[in-house]
């Protein structure tokens, strides 16, 4: 059992993408976020879904080249959401 805030495994996220496997289905949660923002009740759902049930607080680190955190995980979905990455994970 992973410990709540924790991001999933990669078969964890291979699962949870498989909705949104096609760019198309991705885009439409991003449009989403951008449009309702983070604490829409259908983002947050996905947010915690994807971190075992807590949205992290505070800075996230990451493993992308040239960024090493973000300062909460809203602002990480949105770059994810905004540079079309939509399956990398912190």
């Amino acid at each position: 059992v992973q410990q709540p805030g924790t991001p999933l495994s990669d078969q964890e996220y291979q699962q949870f993408f498989m909705s949104l496997q096609t760019a198309r289905r991705a885009s439409t949660a991003c449009f989403l976020r951008a449009l309702y923002g983070c604490q829409n009740a259908l983002i947050r759902r996905l947010d915690e879904y994807e971190n075992h049930g807590v949205i992290p607080e505070g800075p996230i680190c990451s493993e992308l080249p040239g960024i090493s955190f973000f300062p909460d995980f809203c602002t990480f979905s949105f770059y994810r959401c905004t540079m079309k990455k939509y399956f990398i994970k912190v």
